[in-house]
């Protein structure tokens, strides 16, 4: 349970440093401008900060409930296929709804893809490097 705790938490801190990274660089902010009539003019970061440790810890429990049950040998290739998974819901899932709902430059999209891919492989490893059931 302590390292459940530890990798929940400290996944959930890795969270919202990525998004931050993600989503406050000068190439995010020029593809991002696709939202500006909709976008908010300032970020609750208290809220932000504890909606990605509650995102730590749910993907966290989800990688411990499907690790045997995941492809791959060992530890970081069920995490890349648990990445790979929390992709496809969080991210491809999302990315096609604006696609259709909304006026966004394939860039912003492509942008999106690519960058939610690289956060869910590197969550996903961590996982998978850190966390196995109790047998």
């Amino acid at each position: 349970m302590r390292t459940f705790s530890l990798v929940g938490l400290g996944s959930g801190i890795l969270f919202g440093v990525m998004d931050g990274l993600i989503n406050a660089n000068s190439l995010a902010q020029r593809l991002l401008q696709d939202y500006q009539p909709i976008a908010r003019t300032s970020i609750n970061a208290p809220a932000g900060l504890v909606i990605d440790l509650l995102y730590g810890f749910v993907l966290a429990g989800l990688f411990l409930l499907l690790r045997k049950s995941l492809p791959g040998a060992v530890g970081w290739t069920k995490g890349l296929s648990f990445g790979l998974l929390a992709w496809f819901f969080r991210v491809l899932m999302n990315a096609a709804s604006q696609w259709i709902m909304f006026r966004v430059s394939t860039a912003t999209l492509a942008y999106t893809l690519l960058a939610g891919l690289g956060e869910m492989m590197i969550l996903g490893v961590l996982y998978g490097l850190t966390l196995r059931p109790k047998e």
